[in-house]
């Protein structure tokens, strides 16, 4: 770590890179950028790690999920609002399954950023370069809109800093609390595409919660607090390099260095190369990292990635989240998992059944199949449940809008109402009643998993 600074980066090769035409203008924007307030605290970096050492013992579990990429323009409160309500119903539901803590983090307050296949489009002759999220340029075909401007990291640092106090709000407001139902609501239910049994065991799931919960506050259990609020935990693909390292810094009377955009930085499958940029960043954080793997990630590279991202072997520091696909999950998962385990190697293990299962229709449009996206978290189960390990968490594009961008579930949206409402920036995203649908789903697998005694 002697040669680790928040800048050594900038000596690796670099995927994903951002072209900035001045760099006068770049360092402006970074110098301005690390003089501004950290968006989250160390202390809070420091929570959440050791809730994600507690969910690689089975003792919790980790509900990540939000939008595919945020917009300047949904700063709203009530797109904010729905999202928060979304992941909290989700979470009830799996705590009611799984008889375990969830840990809340979501995508959101700083996922302006997005990874692409190309770095130019192509339109009627015409190619610009690709929109790689608001952090970098904006989502019209125009020259000037498809500039990288650097600039837009100021902008996405104050909307991710609003975002940030309307969460934290909503939280310490009482929002979060599941004994206040007239905050929660169930009027989609009411659509006679839902089938009943659906809709009565949420109903009954939150009506059994909220009594045992009221029941334990009685008796004078303080801990139940830890079920009824929403920690504000926020995550993001570290994907720009100058964002993250522009607000990374020591603190006092803590050791190392903490960026502090996020709590929960994730790498991405295409800039995970072990002699990278993106692993020489991360490896000098003292935050908890996320590593996507997909299929094909070899068992000694994952080792390799886990060896560098946590040296030391620390509990809470490193999460592993599997993309592999509902069709190669069984086959690509296990050799994973055996070779970490042999190696002794500390990992949370989450499953992301939205991106190994992207398909496009016929007519050209990208979309995830509700049946694939649960087939791949119920494969999971099982391989970890095979191999003595254990399946700690899900992360899925989600959001609290009646979008129509991915087929199936129990509203059974086809391919011809994907035209109806497909608003993603980039892709597609479980709507309300699916996501509310998955977590069902999820709980009654976790029900089978062996309890783990609390500490």
């Amino acid at each position: 770590m002697s040669t680790w600074s928040p800048t050594s980066w900038k000596t690796k090769p670099i995927t994903q890179d951002v072209a900035y035409e001045d760099p006068k203008e770049l360092e402006d924007v970074v110098t301005a950028l690390s003089r501004l307030p950290p968006l989250v605290t160390s202390w809070e970096v420091e929570r959440l790690r050791e809730l994600l050492a507690e969910a690689q013992q089975g003792r919790r579990f980790l509900l990540q999920g939000g939008d595919c990429a945020e917009s300047l323009f949904d700063c709203r409160p009530d797109i904010i609002t729905n999202r928060q309500k979304i992941i909290l119903q989700m979470s009830l539901v799996l705590i009611h399954g799984g008889h375990r803590p969830v840990i809340r983090v979501g995508r959101i307050a700083g996922q302006y950023a997005k990874p692409r296949s190309k770095p130019t489009e192509v339109r009627g002759g015409v190619e610009l370069p690709s929109y790689f999220g608001d952090l970098v340029n904006r989502p019209e075909f125009t020259p000037e809109a498809r500039r990288a401007d650097p600039r837009l990291m100021l902008a996405c640092y104050h909307h991710a800093a609003m975002t940030l106090n309307f969460v934290r709000s909503l939280s310490d407001g009482g929002f979060a609390d599941v004994h206040h139902p007239e905050y929660w609501d169930l009027s989609f239910f009411r659509n006679a595409a839902v089938p009943s049994e659906l809709r009565e065991e949420y109903e009954q799931t939150t009506r059994k919660l909220g009594e045992a919960l009221r029941f334990m506050e009685a008796l004078g259990e303080r801990k139940v607090a830890e079920l009824t609020r929403v920690d504000s935990f926020t995550s993001h693909e570290g994907l720009n390099l100058h964002y993250e390292s522009a607000q990374t810094r020591q603190v006092p009377w803590r050791k190392g260095w903490y960026d502090l955009t996020t709590h929960l930085p994730w790498i991405g499958e295409r800039t995970r190369a072990p002699d990278g940029a993106h692993l020489e960043f991360f490896r000098g954080i003292r935050n908890p990292v996320g590593v996507k793997l997909g299929p094909s990630v070899s068992p000694e590279n994952a080792v390799r990635l886990a060896e560098q991202l946590n040296p030391d072997n620390e509990p809470g520091k490193l999460v592993f989240i599997t993309r592999m696909g509902a069709q190669r999950v069984q086959d690509a998962l296990p050799p994973v998992v055996e070779a970490l385990r042999g190696a002794g190697r500390l990992v949370l293990w989450v499953c992301d059944p939205m991106h190994g299962n992207t398909v496009s229709t016929s007519s050209g449009i990208k979309t995830r199949s509700f049946n694939d996206v649960l087939r791949e978290v119920e494969s999971s189960f099982d391989v970890h449940e095979r191999l003595g390990s254990y399946l700690g968490g899900v992360h899925f594009e989600l959001t609290g809008e009646d979008v129509t961008e991915c087929v199936g579930g129990a509203v059974g949206i086809t391919e011809q109402d994907l035209e109806r409402n497909y608003a993603t920036l980039c892709d597609p995203r479980l709507n309300y009643r699916q996501a509310l649908e998955m977590s069902f789903h999820i709980a009654r697998r976790m029900s089978r998993l062996p309890r783990v005694p609390r500490l």
